[in-house]
């Protein structure tokens, strides 16, 4: 079941970057670098997460004091939650903001090209957030025949959907990327002078729930099923 899932999400990653790729070749235009960054950006959590992972597993191996194990899983876990908002960020992508007046690129050929852009970015938030609750009922519940019918990790996966949303629309709309936290005081001076215009709050409130109730539904019908799957396959 895993399998399909995670080799279905990677397809539809190669699937969208060529998509961005050939429409250069295929219609003589320029190619969307922007596109090109995101989808690396996307990927970039559950490749910082699956290497956090392994390095834990080669040190509980080589017997290292948990000490050490758990900084390094504290120290990786909070570069990846800084990162998971860039997993959905594709779908912002469905502006259509690369397009121009006099584009040649046929707007069927950007419709589904978007639409496989945004669609891979909810796939990969969903994957990342998926494999964060799989890892902590490893850890709270090991010896649990059901430990995904414990509320508190389903809790959690909100949480962290919840969390997505929010660093999209910093980073969409108050222009916000993760390493801008390394300067907390402009960081502050921005958000301030963003949310002092009027509206601005209430719009950011309904983007983050229309969002998050957005993500928590695809996360539902994937990964319900899933979980349900694990558990009678165990």
């Amino acid at each position: 079941m895993l399998d399909w899932l995670f080799g279905g999400v990677a397809l539809l990653n190669v699937y969208a970057l060529a998509l961005v790729v050939l429409r250069a070749p295929l219609y003589r235009t320029r190619v969307y670098r922007p596109m090109l960054l995101n989808i690396g950006l996307s990927i970039a959590p559950v490749i910082v997460l699956g290497l956090v992972v392994l390095v834990d597993a080669v040190l509980i191996a080589g017997g290292a004091p948990p000490a050490v194990v758990f900084t390094v899983a504290g120290a990786g876990l909070l570069v990846w939650l800084l990162l998971l908002p860039n997993a959905g960020y594709l779908v912002t992508e469905l502006n259509y903001s690369h397009r121009r007046e006099d584009e040649r690129v046929p707007l069927w050929y950007d419709i589904v090209a978007v639409l496989t852009l945004a669609m891979s970015g909810v796939m990969n938030t969903v994957v990342n957030v998926f494999l964060a609750q799989a890892l902590l009922v490893i850890v709270l519940y090991p010896n649990d025949d059901d430990p995904f019918h414990r509320p508190v990790s389903w809790i959690v996966a909100l949480a962290l959907l919840a969390l997505v949303t929010v660093g999209i629309y910093l980073g969409r709309y108050v222009r916000f990327n993760s390493w801008d936290l390394a300067h907390p005081v402009q960081f502050v001076r921005k958000l301030v002078r963003h949310f002092r215009t009027r509206g601005t709050v209430r719009d950011a409130l309904l983007f983050v729930v229309l969002h998050t109730l957005f993500f928590a539904l695809m996360y539902a019908i994937v990964m319900g099923p899933v979980t349900t799957l694990l558990v009678r396959g165990a």
